[in-house]
């Protein structure tokens, strides 16, 4: 089930916002769809980053794919954890299997992003092409 205090881009990503901070990881769908994560590259601290550029990478069993940020600003703390266990974010993705924190730079970008509802909405779309 996808929570509904985060919102979410269409690239299958999701963002909890605390103040400016924004807590980015990807959506339960996303982890589906990889299978198995065997690697994560992890952004580097201080990096800046666009609302819907690449923050990083997930290597699967089946793909490698790339994490695609729902907002701008600068990476201020990444999960260490998924350095040595990646699987983190097969296991929880709305919890431990977060991916980085960034300072937005402008917090009204979230608006632009889908509520849960919306989300679901967008997955059935998108299972019906």
């Amino acid at each position: 089930m996808n929570p509904d205090d985060i919102k979410y881009h269409r690239e299958h990503a999701w963002v909890r916002v605390e103040g400016k901070r924004a807590t980015i990881g990807i959506t339960d769908h996303a982890q589906q769809q990889l299978g198995d994560i065997v690697y994560v590259d992890l952004p580097e601290l201080e990096t800046e980053v666009d609302a819907d550029s690449e923050l990083s990478e997930i290597e699967s069993t089946k793909a490698t794919s790339p994490v695609i940020c729902p907002v701008s600003g600068s990476v201020v703390e990444i999960n260490e954890d998924l350095a040595d266990s990646p699987e983190i974010m097969n296991e929880d993705p709305y919890g431990n299997g977060w991916l980085a924190i960034i300072e937005m730079n402008d917090p009204s970008e979230v608006g632009d992003l889908m509520t849960r509802d919306e989300y679901e909405k967008f997955l059935k779309e998108e299972e019906e092409k």
